[in-house]
């Protein structure tokens, strides 16, 4: 028999020794129920309302549990397993200041249609609601921010709830779904029957479009001059972009991808005009305000994207196709509204889509601007310019890592400057902008993707808020590249100072920063330094040959910004386009 034949036969062996009905305790129950979901990674920090849960994890080796350093690093994980799986991410925390701690992880998640499944222990039933010692109402916290939430009463209840957790994040928009599990309920025992169906009143998500309305996008392709694809998020957590491929290739249309759209079409391909937006190319921007029609697929018209509202895309018919109703007019007005699953859609548009004839003159014009306006800086051989070194990195990886930021310049260098040619390599708090995010969700995309390469993209000041996560990365070895691209400064946040605020700058100075390579070293990670390019190109290729984790510090300018930019209040073919 073959291995990967092997195991199979493991894992059906696995499923069947743990579908079998036995009484157990709840917290075994929910272990069970975990495997029998595809949960393969698991990441989590005990404490008291969960340790009947633990107690029941000792010697479980059905699933891989990862006890990060802070309930904040075991979201952000689960999320970037999430983001680089395709599979729902799980993690679990105690009641309390460990639930509270997941809260911003939570509306990462929520923010970018992240599929979640967030357990959090609570006090027994009978004091919840008399401010008992580490007592938080964590479903009341995080109402706006989860897609559903549970509280469970018995533990008969697990199987179908930990059952319908899974469909929900994972299934129509996806997102974050709670679950909350008072310490009696874990204790508990009770027969376990596993839940494979599920029938959710009201919840019924539309997959298949109103095929009316996709004649009429077919309609206006074929009348369109200066047409324009935006493809988003949405893309990619389909697995729409094969279609979305094949789409361009059959239409010839320019396409633009939002930041987290990036990887939803290869970057070399000659239509791809780049991001567009407040950081976005000079031919997206202007692509889409001289365009007349405008095809939204799976993004959600973030204002980041089409910046003044009331002058965005201004002679186009806009066509939205996106899986959440509750997007289509929210921001934009919208001509051709079609609602479904975008890898749907587009295996059906694909059946009679053609090419975009009046459109010869529009992709000459899309060629020139990307031509004469490309994406440029002014280099230096006696300074590390942060640009550069994201390039640098894109060709030592040859553009096929998992590339995960933090928040603020680095994060607009590396969607500027790393491309992109296939789905789930780009992992990025997009919605929300959180910053301590980058590198545990690198952790979580490198156990979701253990033969691919993991590079975190890091500021020195998000590396701040989650270095603590270093610790697991030593200790089981996680080979996750981390480049700290330190201008010790507040990047952004000085950018607008100087560009908006009149170079008043205010509490933005981060000289206090610790020594990263004796921060890493202290963690047991290897760790270098590089402040010219000599240094720079030695330090990475020694960090990416080495088969452990690696820190690279890059000493980059201080006064360095992201262009283009648009600021706020204007149009984004209204931009500031830098020295180069």
């Amino acid at each position: 028999m073959s291995a990967q034949g092997a195991s199979l036969r493991s894992k059906q062996e696995i499923m069947e020794r743990l579908s079998k009905p036995e009484v157990i305790t709840g917290s075994e129950i929910l272990l069970r129920s975990l495997v029998l979901e595809g949960a393969e990674c698991v990441f989590g920090y005990p404490g008291g309302a969960v340790l009947y849960i633990y107690d029941a994890m000792h010697g479980f080796s059905d699933f891989n549990h990862l006890l990060t350093r802070h309930e904040q690093g075991a979201i952000h994980a689960a999320d970037g397993y999430a983001r680089a799986s395709g599979k729902v991410g799980v993690c679990i925390a105690t009641s309390g200041p460990g639930a509270t701690n997941l809260v911003t992880g939570i509306a990462t998640a929520f923010m970018d249609s992240v599929p979640l499944v967030v357990i959090t222990g609570n006090v027994v039933q009978s004091a919840i609601g008399t401010d008992a010692f580490q007592e938080a109402d964590i479903i009341g916290i995080t109402m706006p921010i989860t897609k559903h939430s549970y509280l469970v009463r018995d533990a008969a209840e697990l199987p179908r709830v930990i059952h319908e957790a899974f469909h929900i994040a994972n299934t129509g928009r996806k997102g974050p779904v709670l679950i909350d599990i008072p310490k009696d309920v874990s204790a508990a025992t009770t027969l376990f029957q596993p839940v494979n169906e599920v029938s959710i009143r009201g919840y019924n998500p539309t997959v298949q479009p109103n095929m009316k309305q996709v004649d009429k996008m077919i309609k206006a392709i074929v009348e369109a001059e200066r047409p324009v694809i935006l493809a988003g998020g949405g893309v990619v957590y389909s697995g729409g972009h094969e279609g979305l491929l094949e789409f361009v290739t059959k239409t010839e249309i320019p396409v633009t991808t939002t930041l987290l759209g990036l990887g939803a079409f290869p970057s070399g391909h000659e239509l791809w005009m780049g991001m567009p937006g407040m950081h976005g190319t000079f031919t997206a921007n202007k692509a889409i305000q001289a365009a007349d029609l405008l095809i939204n697929i799976g993004a959600r018209f973030d204002d980041r994207v089409t910046m003044k509202l009331q002058g965005f895309a201004p002679h186009a018919k806009i066509v939205h196709i996106d899986i959440d109703p509750a997007e289509i007019g929210k921001n934009v007005p919208t001509d051709i509204p079609i609602v479904g699953d975008i890898k749907t859609v587009l295996e059906l548009v694909n059946k009679s889509a053609k090419r975009a004839d009046k459109a010869d003159a529009w992709r000459e014009q899309v060629q020139q601007w990307k031509n004469d306006v490309p994406l440029s800086y002014v280099d230096s051989d006696t300074e590390l310019k942060p640009q550069w070194v994201i390039e640098m990195i894109h060709e030592t990886t040859k553009g096929e890592a998992i590339v995960t930021t933090d928040v603020g310049q680095h994060q607009m260098w590396a969607a500027q400057y790393y491309r992109f040619n296939q789905p789930r390599s780009w992992i990025t708090s997009g919605g929300l902008g959180t910053m301590g995010f980058g590198f545990p969700s690198a952790i979580g995309a490198q156990m979701a993707q253990p033969d691919r390469t993991v590079v975190s993209i890091n500021g020195d000041g998000g590396m701040q808020m989650c270095a603590q996560e270093l610790a697991i990365c030593s200790i089981n070895n996680i080979p996750v590249k981390v480049a700290i691209i330190n201008n010790q400064v507040l990047g952004m946040v000085r950018q607008w100072q100087e560009i908006i605020y009149d170079n008043r700058y205010s509490h933005i100075d981060l000289a206090g920063s610790p020594d990263f390579v004796k921060l890493a070293e202290a963690y047991g990670v290897k760790a270098f330094r590089a402040s010219n390019k000599e240094e720079a190109r030695t330090a990475w290729e020694a960090a990416l040959q080495h088969d452990g984790p690696a820190v690279v510090e890059f000493v980059v300018r201080k006064g360095e910004n992201v262009y283009p930019m648009v600021t706020q209040g204007n149009t984004i073919d209204e931009m500031i386009l830098g020295d180069a």
